[in-house]
């Protein structure tokens, strides 16, 4: 039996003889024993076998250029079971933190990062002994392609189109590549990790998650993550936390008896030098403004009266809570979006990719503004889309919550992306006027100073109270001149300082 195994196994690894056998077969006896046996041979041979094999998971595209990631926080260890849609790890561009989700079954083996460590797009980031079925997009991805399919959004046909001049061209914008959706309402359990025998402090869901500007404070002065007990959600380790930390063990080494320490005096002091390296968000914002450095601008002020304004905010806010009350960032950048209206050479484009012989402007449809935000991590300019359909109070209630995921760390790279124009609001931590840098394709950007109070004279010569504030615009010399940008400058003083006016133009 064991040699006419050897004979029949590898004759049935044809489709074509197993046919042809099959066939031939039917006219036998199928009492004998020797039939029986090769028809259950050849069954089995036939059978989907399940897939187990070990290979490693890339790190896909995250879209806006990106080729690499800080990796913030594992999820997993290398034994640990998964399964589909279970993060795997949370990530750091230089926009947003992203969470990476696991597309198999399986086990991890192998992880190719260490906490800190850039990950490479396009690279391994764990290995996983596969325990499903993959499917033709699986296989593209463990073979090196992004398997992110590009959603073409038709929710809003009423949005506005982008028109092109000079040369026609479709506008193409970043695909968001988000985690999968599973077709499951609810998601298999994983199995739990294997604990230790040694009683620990049970963090919590983030214990270990911290911003880049967090772990290189706690880099320079030596210290384990694991050790700092976090007081931000679900365990997260803020500045604070640190701070406190360090305090505590100064507070300790204080208790030493003082003659075993040498006594120096601040001329015998070493300071020695530090280097760092640049957080995600700092590369970014170094790769962005080295090639602003190539946009020639030009500078416009113009001093904007805020009575009107900050009487109307008086009024709306007598009687309403701090969180239901508007500031005047929402009313300028809808006062900015009116003025984009009949100015929209500011909400354009500049397009020196397609054909660098022949530049084109695309003028956008939708006021994309982005809204800079200081964060603990660093500067932050989340979008806020389609302004020219929002109201007023509506501006107020997405500022709040981009600026809240901005200082949380939780902004996607869909909150990051498409912006049209810009409004950066200096004014909020001081200066009375700034010379903001452009952010390419757009053309233009607003720098709005702080508001203060001096002594002006009114209309019949007689001194008078007001408030005033400095808007300082940049736009890009190679489309807009100075006569467009004065005029639309102009455009937006009148509509705050007339802010009754405003109000009729909305829609």
């Amino acid at each position: 039996m064991k040699s006419f195994a050897c004979r029949e196994v590898p004759r049935l690894l044809s489709r074509s003889n197993i046919a042809q056998r099959g066939s031939i077969a039917t006219s036998r006896n199928a009492n004998t024993p020797g039939y029986r046996w090769k028809q259950e041979q050849r069954r089995g041979l036939c059978e989907t076998r399940r897939l187990l094999v070990v290979k490693p998971y890339l790190l896909a595209d995250i879209g806006e250029g990106i080729t690499e990631c800080q990796v913030i926080q594992w999820f997993v260890k290398p034994g640990a079971r998964v399964e589909q849609f279970d993060p795997i790890c949370e990530v750091q561009s230089d926009k947003a933190s992203v969470e990476i989700t696991s597309r198999f079954d399986g086990v991890i083996k192998k992880l190719y990062y260490e906490p800190d460590d850039m990950a490479k797009v396009g690279k391994p980031l764990v290995d996983i002994d596969i325990q499903s079925e993959i499917s033709s997009a699986d296989e593209a991805l463990l073979s090196g392609g992004s398997g992110k399919q590009t959603e073409q959004d038709t929710s809003n046909q009423s949005q506005p189109q982008e028109q092109v001049l000079e040369v026609g061209r479709n506008d193409t914008k970043a695909a968001i590549g988000g985690a999968p959706t599973s077709d499951q309402s609810v998601a298999l359990p994983r199995e739990p990790a294997q604990e230790d025998s040694e009683p620990k402090r049970q963090p919590g869901k983030h214990a270990l998650l911290a911003t880049p500007a967090v772990r290189h404070m706690i880099k320079e002065h030596k210290l384990k993550i694991e050790e700092i007990e976090g007081t931000g959600k679900e365990g997260r380790v803020l500045k604070d936390d640190v701070q406190r930390h360090i305090e505590t063990a100064k507070q300790s080494t204080n208790i030493l008896p003082t003659a075993t320490a040498p006594a120096f005096s601040p001329s015998q002091q070493q300071v020695e030098d530090q280097v760092k390296s640049l957080t995600p968000i700092q590369s970014g914002m170094f790769k962005q403004m080295t090639k602003s450095l190539s946009i020639p601008h030009f500078l416009y002020t113009d001093v904007v009266d805020f009575s009107a304004l900050a009487s109307l905010r008086k009024k709306y806010n007598a009687g309403r809570e701090k969180p239901d009350r508007i500031t005047p960032l929402p009313i300028i950048v809808k006062a900015v979006s009116l003025t984009l209206q009949r100015f929209p050479l500011l909400n354009a484009h500049l397009d020196t990719t397609t054909n660098p012989d022949k530049p084109q402007i695309i003028l956008k449809g939708s006021h994309n503004i982005g809204i800079a935000v200081d964060s603990p991590s660093g500067l932050l300019v989340p979008v806020i889309k389609s302004v020219q359909n929002h109201s007023i109070a509506s501006l107020a209630e997405e500022i709040q919550r981009l600026s809240g995921l901005a200082r949380a760390g939780k902004l996607t790279s869909a909150d990051l992306t498409g912006a049209t124009f810009t409004v950066s609001n200096i004014g909020s931590i001081g200066g009375l006027a700034v010379a903001p840098v452009i952010v390419g394709p757009q053309v233009g950007i607003l720098g709005i100073g702080r508001a203060r109070v001096v002594p002006a004279f009114g209309e019949n010569g007689e001194l008078v109270r007001r408030e005033e504030c400095v808007f300082s615009w940049s736009a890009d010399h190679r489309v807009v001149d100075g006569a467009y940008a004065a005029r639309a400058a102009d455009e937006v003083r009148k509509s705050i300082e007339g802010v009754e006016t405003m109000l009729v133009r909305m829609r």
